[in-house]
């Protein structure tokens, strides 16, 4: 039997099975690194099944590519099917592509095309969309509700990396100013890529730690070998160093404009040098050589690192926010099933 396909209007929703093909849209596109292949590869390889779409105009060989989606489905207890999420997603094309002038459809339009083809091709309790796009940039149809269990923290912290160093070192509170210069003459320290299993399998020990003191939760290790492994280049890790021995790492996820915060932390050492300071601004520093124009901390939740990535930045960003499709049985999913706090906690935990 073929793939099942949905269409919205002149909007065309196909399956994609071929990673290069996927990748390059997904950059071409401006989209977000959790919608690259290898972030669904890893979901894939722990409890979820990721399938990848594309949005076209038309169905013809040179339909325009107009939006793309990676969604994830959780299988849920009978008669409920599954949960599907896109996380950062779907892609929307920013201008139009091909050789002559063209007027991208709306985001309500490429949203309502993917929870079509969704909804034609399984059933599921809900289509749940976290869009890499600012608040009240992403319209959506009254069929959309605002999610009550969000995965993604809306409100969270970018960096313009367009801005020159100085631009971005003066937007930083002063005593951040002060701890990145410090550190960064910090002799002891040595700031280096991560390139191994064994690298970073020091880095989980400082992470082990840092999860010790903050009382969050950690996947098993090998969660964090797929990571580092099936996102390829697309996940680099900076630590810093003390006699040859990491003091502080930071685990990134990047596209071709966006980086985002995966994973961090540092070990006493590292909290008495100051290494996060000196290794994230090494790492912001290098996304920017990079090319890469959006630096994304990952969410702010009110909690110790919140108040540590605010000093990084003036200002604060509010994204579009979660938003779901209701599929048959979402009263029970939104009346809180425990089955969904755990799903939603383990997502949370990236």
């Amino acid at each position: 039997m073929s793939a099942p396909h949905s269409s919205t209007a002149a909007l065309v929703v196909t399956p994609c099975t071929d990673r290069e093909e996927w990748d390059a849209t997904v950059k071409r596109l401006g989209g977000h690194p959790l919608q690259l292949w290898g972030w669904g590869d890893l979901k894939s390889a722990h409890r979820w099944r990721a399938e990848r779409v594309l949005v076209r105009e038309g169905s013809g060989a040179g339909a325009r590519v107009v939006g793309a989606c990676q969604l994830l489905t959780r299988a849920l207890p009978a008669p409920l099917g599954g949960f599907v999420y896109a996380p950062r997603g779907p892609v929307i094309a920013r201008e139009a592509e091909g050789d002559g002038p063209a007027a991208d459809p709306s985001p309500a339009a490429v949203a309502n095309a993917v929870g079509g083809y969704v909804r034609r091709s399984r059933r599921a309790v809900a289509v749940s969309i976290e869009p890499d796009e600012d608040a009240g940039e992403f319209p959506l149809s009254p069929d959309w509700r605002e999610a009550k269990t969000p995965v993604l923290p809306a409100r969270t912290l970018i960096l313009d990396l367009r801005r020159s160093e100085d631009e971005l070192m003066a937007d930083m509170s002063k005593k951040h100013r002060q701890y990145v210069r410090k550190s960064g003459r910090e002799e002891s320290l040595e700031i280096r890529p991560v390139e191994t299993l064994e690298q970073l399998d020091a880095c989980l020990e400082v992470y082990r730690e840092t999860s010790e003191r903050a009382d969050f939760g950690l996947h098993e290790d090998s969660y964090y070998h797929d990571a580092f492994t099936m996102l390829g280049d697309d996940a680099p890790v900076w630590a810093a160093y003390v006699d040859d021995r990491p003091v502080a790492f930071l685990f990134m996820a990047q596209s071709s404009r966006t980086a985002f915060e995966l994973y961090g932390g540092m070990d006493e050492t590292g909290q008495r040098l100051r290494a996060n300071y000196a290794l994230k601004w090494h790492v912001i520093c290098e996304m920017k050589r990079r090319g890469i124009v959006r630096y994304d901390f990952g969410g702010l939740i009110n909690d110790g690192v919140t108040t540590f990535k605010k000093g990084w930045a003036s200002h604060e960003n509010l994204l579009a926010g979660s938003w779901d499709l209701p599929g048959p049985g979402y009263r029970i999913w939104t009346e809180g099933l425990p089955l969904v706090k755990r799903a939603v906690r383990a997502l949370r935990r990236r």
